[in-house]
């Protein structure tokens, strides 16, 4: 059974850096859905500007079609996405309807700290609030797990792939 990771979270969580340890470890392809965003978008977020839904649709179908030429040459894929609202992830899962959701989660003062320690992002932290406001978490029909990203990157990487094997093996089961 192929498997398609998502990464998701708001900004900040490490999504970037677990995704690619995870894809790492496991020998899976690494896609990383920021460089998926058209440059208007990145131009936006630069600037300060949240995006709106309209600014995310296209992007979404470039993360979304990125997932599905995984699954159409028969690998398995992990790519890095915010995924924050339902309607975004349901739009991913137009292209891959078994998407599976790593939702990586801190307090916001953890998050602030880090983004504002950041060099080479354009994100800025004053964004992060929109993001935190807009953040739906996963429905329980949804499936993914959470996975806490205040400890060191090591044990947070672990905690990933011991909840995708959880994952991997209840599939295998039903």
């Amino acid at each position: 059974m192929l498997v398609q990771v998502v990464v998701m979270g708001v900004s900040a969580t490490g999504k970037s850096r677990v995704a690619e340890r995870v894809a790492e470890a496991l020998g899976w392809d690494f896609v990383e859905g920021d460089d998926l965003h058209p440059r208007a978008n990145v131009a936006k977020m630069e600037a300060g500007d949240p995006l709106t839904d309209a600014d995310r649709w296209p992007w979404l179908t470039r993360v979304g079609e990125a997932m599905a030429a995984h699954e159409r040459d028969g690998r398995h894929g992990v790519v890095t996405c915010s995924a924050l609202k339902r309607a975004y992830r349901d739009r991913l899962r137009e292209h891959v309807p078994d998407l599976w959701f790593l939702h990586l989660h801190a307090p916001t003062e953890v998050l602030a700290e880090r983004m504002a320690q950041r060099t080479r992002h354009f994100m800025p932290t004053s964004l992060l609030t929109s993001q935190i406001d807009t953040l739906e978490p996963l429905g329980d029909d949804e499936a993914g797990r959470v996975v806490d990203v205040t400890p060191p990157l090591d044990e947070v990487v672990t905690a990933a792939l011991d909840a995708l094997t959880q994952h991997r093996d209840d599939v295998r089961r039903s």
